[in-house]
């Protein structure tokens, strides 16, 4: 399995790139719950008002329409709206800057920023990032795929070359997909470090896929913005009905996207019914 995009090769004449959170892996809730959170509680020393910052987190990044964004994005986006009802939240201002000016938005980058800026709030947010890495390699054991990934996946792979495409830590996602035995249908990993879902896909695209030939599969709308950015095929993993997803997905979805049939209908009502479920 291949991490840099330099390196992958086209084998076959379908692509299908998958989100790996809250997508294959059973990982999101517990990520979040146990990791994101108490680890920004603990660095910001939010403790006095930790119950609405637990609810407001989980909101934004678990179950409304900004599911699955970016780690540093989903930061910012919760003192905001904190801020908003009245609360006295540390100043992010220089974290937003970076956000909106990085190209990547990983541990990486924002090492390199801290270097040219000393911000005390940039710190707090690398030591947090850093923090949270260290609080999900201390969940393994608990992680594990959704019921019919593995089967998907290998059912995927017999005519389709695979990327995982994930706003995750690239070396945690890879030890799940490993310890999982999933790994092993995948040629490439593209995790944060690699560039945004919608950057990856570009990139991957440019292996010469013909069009309606390439497909990404996720469960928030940051995987269908990325999909509709690079007008290339969607297919959603709905929250709470995982297994489902997975199951149609290998007896309908996938047979559609074999013999052309997947974009138009069939699409516009797999979207419908994925925008539904969420807040």
């Amino acid at each position: 399995m291949y991490e840099l995009l330099s390196e992958f090769r086209k084998t076959k004449d379908f692509l299908v790139c998958v989100d790996s959170d809250g997508c294959a892996m059973d990982t999101m809730v517990e990520k979040h719950i146990k990791c994101f959170a108490p680890k920004a509680v603990e660095i910001w020393e939010l403790h006095n008002i930790e119950t609405k910052f637990l609810k407001t987190w989980n909101m934004v990044n678990l179950y409304s329409k900004t599911r699955g964004i970016n780690r540093f994005k989903g930061l910012v986006k919760t003192f905001e709206l904190l801020e908003d009802e009245g609360l006295d939240m540390p100043d992010m201002s220089s974290v937003r800057t970076w956000i909106e000016t990085s190209n990547e938005l990983s541990n990486r980058s924002l090492k390199e920023e801290l270097k040219k800026t000393r911000s005390k709030q940039l710190l707090n947010t690398l030591s947090w990032s850093y923090d949270v890495n260290t609080a999900i390699l201390e969940l393994a054991g608990e992680d594990k795929p959704f019921p019919k990934v593995k089967e998907g996946l290998a059912y995927i792979s017999s005519f389709a070359d695979i990327a995982i495409v994930s706003s995750a830590n690239g070396s945690a996602v890879r030890d799940e997909w490993t310890r999982h035995g999933l790994s092993s249908y995948v040629q490439i990993l593209c995790g944060q470090e690699a560039g945004t879902k919608s950057s990856c896909i570009k990139a991957l695209n440019k292996h010469g896929y013909s069009s309606g030939k390439l497909l990404m599969i996720g469960d928030a709308p940051g995987d269908l913005l990325a999909a509709q950015r690079n007008e290339v095929l969607f297919y959603p993993i709905l929250v709470g009905k995982e297994e489902f997803s997975w199951t149609r997905l290998v007896s309908q979805a996938m047979p559609k996207l074999a013999d052309d049939t997947y974009s138009g209908e069939y699409q516009n009502q797999l979207i419908k019914e994925f925008i539904s479920t969420l807040k």
